[in-house]
Order: C-alpha cells, then structure tokens, then sequence
C-alpha cells in the first residue's frame, strides 16, 4: 500500500499562495512577498510592519523525532493547523523541512 502520508497528502487542495495571503493575512500587494511557485512565498517583514505587536512566538525545537517518525515539522503544522481551526490566523517558517518533499518542495 502507499505510505499514509503521502495519501493525505495527494488528497488535500493546496491554495495558491496569494490567494493564503491575501485571505489570511490581508497582504494583497505581490511586491510584499517573493513567491517560490504556486504554493510557497517568503514574506517580507515590511508587509507587516504596520500592524500592531500582538501575536505570539511558538518556536518548536527539538533533537531526534519521535520513534512513530513525528518530529518539529509535524508539530510545527499540526500545531499552525489546529490554531487556525480554532479560529486564529497562524503561520509557520520552516527551515529545511524534512517533509518538503510531501509539501510540494
């Protein structure tokens, strides 16, 4: 059978990144960020410079995933994902996911 990520990873609908950040974020201005395809972007600090210093920092470190294979990417997106259900507007920067190639990378 398929490995079980990459299932739920072909049946999800990725958005478009504009589309992400425009509807969640309200940055609709194409000079506030620097796509990298359809489905990625680097956002600049500026576009959200006017904003006011409300949100809050999750940083999620650790050394070695755990033995069912969940590491910082995992909690890093369930963790974004369920924020975002519960009605906030969350992102998350990753750094060399090791999920990248599931997320399109």
């Amino acid at each position: 059978g398929s490995n079980p990520d990459e299932r739920i990873a072909n049946e999800a609908t990725m958005l478009p990144i504009d589309r992400v950040l425009g509807e969640r974020l309200g940055v609709a201005d194409p000079d506030a960020f620097s796509a990298y395809g359809r489905y990625k972007a680097k956002l600049r600090p500026s576009a959200l410079a006017d904003r006011p210093e409300k949100g809050k920092l999750v940083v999620v470190t650790a050394l070695t995933p755990t033995k069912a294979g969940e590491g910082k990417t995992c909690t890093s997106v369930g963790l974004a994902d369920a924020l975002n259900l519960l009605g906030g507007v969350s992102m998350v920067a990753l750094r060399e996911p090791s999920l990248g190639p599931v997320f399109g990378a």
